[in-house]
């Protein structure tokens, strides 16, 4: 069994924030187990990792089915050792509506079930202390406000803070720091895809859509992948030392709590 200074877990690393969170965090001495569903974008994410000296191993894994979960972080621990780091970052999002059709179940099964199942998982895998060990969450900026046609997105996220509170008082004595980061827009694969949606519904073009979404943004500008790890990178330093059950919100002033 190969083991590193640091195991880091990712999940929904393939792509996006996931993507951007691996590759922030590998380095020379680094471990990182990387999950989602699709393997392909994991294993290009791995090579990158690789490539900057972290060891990396993609699985393959569902969130929503909960052996597939046990089953991803026993993989992980037999070949990385115990764990030290999760950013628990997938999820799926999109709006949902009452109805046949209605995608709420889903969602709510993904981003708060499927979360809950990788941080029990990690916590089973834990590093040892004294030294901290992190679970930290990626919620969103509509864990904060609330947005026609998307209960279920809302609704999932806004019950993830929930979780990091509870969970953060739950493990504080074994010094385990537990937070969330609450993005608003970034640049991904996902918000293109919203805004293609809004466009349709405005009749307007990709361009027009995005200066309507930034008019409610103060600082007019939307979050790059890489600065949602670098406030991933300094909440699992020693600078953050004292930081749990905390959302920390990264949205350029779209939401000022």
């Amino acid at each position: 069994m190969a083991k590193a200074a640091r195991h880091i877990v990712v999940t929904g690393a393939g792509t996006g924030i996931g993507r951007a969170i691996a590759l922030g965090l590998a380095s020379k001495g680094t471990s990182l187990t990387l999950l989602a569903r699709g393997v392909a974008r994991l294993e290009a994410t791995a090579r990158l990792a690789r490539e900057q000296g972290a060891q990396a191993q993609a699985i393959a894994c569902d969130i929503r089915e909960r052996k597939l979960v046990d089953r991803a972080f026993a993989d992980a621990l037999a070949r990385f050792g115990p764990v030290h780091v999760l950013v628990a970052n997938s999820g799926i999002g999109g709006p949902n509506s009452a109805g046949p059709k209605d995608r709420f179940d889903d969602i709510v099964a993904t981003n708060l079930v499927g979360t809950y199942s990788c941080l029990r998982a990690a916590e089973r895998h834990l590093a040892p202390g004294p030294a901290p060990r992190h679970l930290v969450v990626i919620a969103s900026i509509l864990a904060r406000i609330g947005v026609a046609n998307y209960t279920g997105y809302c609704a999932s996220k806004t019950a993830l803070l929930g979780l990091v509170r509870a969970l953060a008082a739950e493990l504080a004595p074994a010094n385990v720091q537990v937070n969330a980061v609450c993005p608003g827009w970034v640049n991904t694969e996902m918000a293109r895809t919203g805004l293609d949606g809004f466009a349709r519904a405005m009749n307007a073009s990709y361009e027009r859509a995005l200066e309507v979404a930034m008019e409610s943004v103060p600082l007019k500008r939307m979050s790059e992948p890489e600065d949602v790890a670098g406030l991933v990178r300094w909440l699992i330093s020693k600078d953050a030392r004292g930081v749990t059950g905390q959302a920390l919100d990264m949205n350029n002033g779209a939401w000022m709590g």
